[in-house]
């Protein structure tokens, strides 16, 4: 992928530092994928000790997360300071310190994590994985946090997310919408990152809007909008925009214009190594020949 595409993570790190007081209100969407993920926990048999929430946003999942696990441990991880603070502040005053509560906060990359080794059984991420420069080091990040025969499950969104607003902006240069990954890849990363028994599935959600505004509105209360490095710098003329609605209003539908959003879900498990006959690991060496 062109470096284009790549997240300024300063840029995305403030962005959803000020979203974190109207994300909530805005996250329909992120609040209705997790509830289907959280769903999907039912068909799994785990008693997990601590659950990492990786990209827990305003703490909407950590809570639904302790609930179903009582006896767990919720840390929840985000890049953003002010995404951790409004979930505290949504926490009972007792349930606010480590010591005291069940719940945990850290601050920090989903792509280095500030977790040790081995710590959660269940890593959990809804529509947190889209936002990384380096899928690959992620789920390698996940499998060492993991414990043996930990589960990760996510959700993200694939490829022919936003496509009607992509397409709108097709004739400009620049980035002006984020590109994503397609689920056979992300099945390939799971292999390769060292996971067993991955499981991927998609499907495609449409939402309406009365106009183009309106969702640009959206995504940028949920910090998601355009934070690509190959955006363009400084405001978007509003000759461009008016280009983008002309674009745009070809696709409305019964006084709507749709926007679309392929959701991607997985999980995997983190295997027990492999051991010899005298229990000691098993390392696979591949050795790559020379030419004379």
């Amino acid at each position: 992928m062109s470096d284009a595409f790549d997240f300024d993570k300063r840029q995305l790190r403030r962005s959803f530092d000020r979203a974190a007081g109207t994300y909530d209100a805005a996250a329909e969407l992120q609040r209705e994928v997790g509830a289907r993920a959280l769903q999907r926990l039912d068909l799994v048999k785990i008693d997990p000790r601590l659950v990492l929430d990786a990209g827990s946003g305003t703490g909407h999942g950590a809570r639904a997360l302790a609930q179903r696990y009582p006896r767990a441990r919720i840390l929840e991880l985000d890049i953003a300071h002010a995404m951790l603070r409004h979930s505290r502040s949504a926490l009972p005053f007792w349930r606010r310190w480590p010591g005291l509560g069940r719940a945990l906060h850290a601050c920090g990359d989903n792509e280095r994590m500030p977790i040790r080794d081995g710590a959660a059984g269940l890593l959990w991420s809804n529509l947190a994985f889209q936002w990384a420069n380096d899928l690959p080091r992620v789920l390698a990040e996940c499998k060492r946090v993991l414990v043996p025969e930990g589960l990760l499950m996510f959700t993200t969104f694939g490829p022919d997310t936003l496509k009607e607003l992509r397409h709108a902006f097709d004739a400009d240069t620049g980035v002006h919408v984020n590109r994503f990954i397609d689920m056979h890849d992300i099945g390939d990363m799971l292999v390769h990152a060292g996971f067993s028994n991955p499981v991927m599935d998609m499907e495609v959600m449409t939402l309406t809007y009365p106009g183009v505004e309106q969702l640009m509105r959206e995504l940028k209360s949920l910090g998601a909008h355009n934070v690509a490095a190959g955006r363009r710098r400084g405001l978007t003329g509003r000759g461009m925009l008016q280009k983008v609605r002309e674009r745009y209003e070809a696709r409305r539908q019964e006084g709507r214009l749709p926007a679309t959003f392929e959701v991607i879900y997985g999980h995997a498990w983190r295997p027990q190594p492999r051991v010899g006959p005298k229990g000691r690991p098993v390392i696979d060496i591949h050795a790559t020949g020379r030419g004379a």
